[in-house]
């Protein structure tokens, strides 16, 4: 349908099966990873052989390709990881899919026609990371998965404006995290996400007090039904999540979302067959309609296994046979004494070939219809005739496979053609890296607290207090001490944010830590010092170096890095970790412990229980809620073993005034812990 010329099915496709199936049931567009460097690394993937013959496959078809490279990347993979894309680049991938800016700078700087796609990893969920994405070369940003209709309509108004394209999840699995925001896989068994190895935990038990039981897992997402809204409103990629699935599953939800997007409503049958190859207890748009709650949970049930054993067989028909979707146009001319000419073109391309001579016909001579009836014949091809010109002389007689041959050749040769990648190749040796060069600075002491009455009498080698941005700002001004605001990393409304950001300025605060993109671009609004948050994922120098480029003036490395990952990070600027406090672990905008008890009952003071009996607190802020590790990171009597880094922060939560002034008083003395106690990742990081 003309409407939708500019709109894409984005399927995923985890390997060559797969692939033929997303192809097969109608997608414009497939995602794939290579074997290294992907956010689902445990897929079978692409070496780089299959990649290019990914790449030809889907061109000759007229699919475009785009390659996932989303995944965080530590300081000794920069290089490797900018080889794969570029190695992609050269084959004619379509786009590359990250979330690492440090990678984006590189790509950007040196293959700068290549097309670079914001991952769902980089937590883009407000209007105001727009401006820095498009300052660091994005052209196509996949959204979080929890904004809602309204939500996004602001949003695509925005992209618009800046021309980016927006893509959106409109079918598949949901984590309960924001993406990019989740390290409890990483925590519980070094298995990160962030990385592209997720074990899933959040599938397992853990119980909310009168809750499902399960209260970290939801039912998969459909919004099958609004393809069209969406596209109205600005949303030109569709994106099905699922390269961990089957092929009956990736043929059924491409062949429904084609079917939804160009009719304006569900095929239910398909949509039926869809629930039955994969759900979990059904399916969701809770986040989209902005209803939220115990109906978005559900878990994978022995009869949804059934229904899918059941489904299998059926699903094969959808992509069994080559689909033909590429309109191109005949031309032969046959002559006598002059050899068969067929051309082929199809809109961009054209191609020719030769046959034999004809020979006089003894009997009854080939006519115009027979010779168009036979080089028509396409069914095993990609391709479809629109137009066929034909020129033929009077009685001359060609065989059936003189003809046949000479259709098989066209198609080969525009095969060919098609597959051709019409760029310069890219032959770009990076630099190496600079050698971090050794400190032995004694870092400073940040405290993090939720409240005022955490905050110590004794302020005595306290650097700084980080304090929350919706908490009363102006008890700033009775404190001889700077304050940094800790500003939630969900964002549900910017204006919200703007307005406490210019009560915190005009109370004497200076600067802000940003866990999100947008918040960064927020502070420079109102003047305010932008920080690195921990969870911007911070994992390489080149992702520091654009930071700093942004206005940003310290770093909060990401707690997923070992301590010697982290000391090996250049940058100009100020470096810390968290070195005390239960890590926030998971970012939700659904809030687990609702589907027990109310806000009123919670007070802030929520928990789940896992199947082994252990309690996770949970806190709400603004609209979004986090879960936190049940133990507490403890490094105490490891201080000498930060030196080197600029400051460290110790980050409260449900402590009391009496805890907080003993565990400052342990960092002050570098004593062994007295409780339960993580060392978290720095010692033993993640895969």
């Amino acid at each position: 349908m003309q409407k939708f010329k500019d709109a894409e099915i984005l399927s995923p496709a985890g390997n060559f099966e797969m692939l033929t199936a997303a192809v097969r049931s109608g997608a414009d567009a497939v995602y794939l990873g290579a074997k290294d460097f992907s956010a689902r690394r445990n897929a079978q993937n692409f070496d780089l052989k299959e990649l290019s013959e990914a790449i030809k496959y889907c061109h000759i078809r007229g699919v475009k390709v785009y390659l996932t490279l989303n995944i965080a990347l530590k300081e000794n993979e920069i290089s490797d990881a900018f080889y794969l894309a570029q190695n992609a680049y050269n084959m004619g991938i379509d786009g590359i899919i990250l979330s690492d800016l440090g990678l984006a700078k590189l790509l950007k700087t040196y293959i700068p026609d290549l097309p670079l796609h914001a991952s769902t990893q980089t937590s883009v969920h407000s209007v105001s990371a727009l401006k820095i994405l498009k300052e660091l070369g994005f052209c196509q940003v996949v959204v979080a998965r929890e904004m809602s209709k309204q939500e996004l309509e602001v949003f695509c108004k925005r992209a618009k404006e800046l021309d980016i394209k927006v893509e959106v999840f409109v079918h598949g699995a949901l984590c309960m995290s924001v993406s990019g925001q989740c390290l409890l896989s990483a925590f519980l068994g070094s298995r990160s996400g962030n990385r592209g190895l997720c074990a899933g935990p959040c599938r397992l038990p853990f119980e909310a007090k009168n809750g499902t039981g399960y209260d970290l897992s939801l039912k998969d997402l459909s919004l099958l039904e609004y393809l069209s809204e969406l596209y109205d409103m600005g949303v030109r990629s569709f994106k099905i999540e699922g390269r961990m699935k089957r092929p009956e599953y990736v043929a059924a939800a491409t062949s429904a979302a084609k079917f939804s997007l160009y009719n304006g409503y569900i095929n239910k049958e398909l949509d039926e067959t869809l629930k039955n190859v994969f759900s979990r207890s059904g399916f969701t748009n809770g986040y989209y309609t902005d209803n939220l709650g115990r109906d978005m949970f559900g878990i994978r049930t022995k009869e949804d296994v059934l229904s899918a054993n059941k489904a299998f067989p059926v699903l094969h028909e959808l992509y069994r046979n080559e689909r033909q979707s590429v309109k191109i146009n005949l031309k032969s001319e046959i002559k006598e004494n002059y050899p068969i000419t067929l051309l082929g073109f199809d809109g961009e391309n054209e191609v020719s070939v030769k046959g034999a001579v004809p020979q006089k016909a003894q009997n009854r001579p080939t006519t115009a219809d027979d010779i168009k009836k036979a080089l028509s014949k396409l069914g095993s091809t990609p391709y479809y005739c629109e137009n066929f010109e034909i020129s033929v002389d009077d009685g001359l007689f060609i065989s059936q496979s003189e003809l046949n041959s000479l259709r098989r050749e066209l198609c080969e040769k525009l095969n060919e053609k098609r597959a051709e990648v019409k760029r310069k190749s890219s032959n770009i040796t990076l630099s190496k890296l600079e050698n971090h060069k050794k400190s032995d600075k004694t870092p400073e002491l940040l405290i993090r607290v939720q409240n005022e009455n955490q905050i110590p009498e004794n302020l005595s080698g306290i650097k700084a207090i980080i304090y929350p941005l919706e908490e009363n700002t102006e008890i700033i001004k009775k404190y001889n001490i700077p304050f940094i605001a800790d500003i939630p990393r969900g964002i549900k409304d910017e204006k919200i944010i703007l307005n406490l950001l210019r009560k915190f300025k005009e109370n004497g605060g200076k600067a802000a830590f940003c866990g999100n993109i947008a918040l960064i671009e927020l502070c420079k609004e109102v003047n305010i010092i932008p920080l690195a948050d921990t969870s911007l994922n911070l994992y390489n120098s080149e992702t520091a170096t654009v930071l700093e480029n942004l206005g940003v003036k310290a770093l909060t490395l990401s707690g997923e890095l070992e301590l010697s990952d982290i000391k090996n990070i250049n940058s100009s600027l100020k470096k810390g970790i968290i070195s005390y406090g239960n890590i926030p672990l998971m970012l939700f905008k659904n809030c687990p412990v609702k589907n027990g008890v109310s806000c009123s009952s919670c007070n802030k003071k929520g928990f789940l229980t896992d199947r082994m009996g252990i309690e996770f607190p949970v806190r709400c802020r603004l609209g979004y809620s986090e879960l936190f590790n049940s133990l507490p990171l403890w490094l105490a009597d490891r201080l000498p073993e930060l030196n080197g880094l600029d400051y460290h922060i110790l980050y409260f939560t449900n402590e009391t005034p009496e805890r907080v002034k003993e565990v400052v008083s342990a960092y002050k003395k570098g004593l062994s812990p007295d409780i339960k106690h993580t060392r978290g990742l720095y010692y033993r990081g993640v895969i």
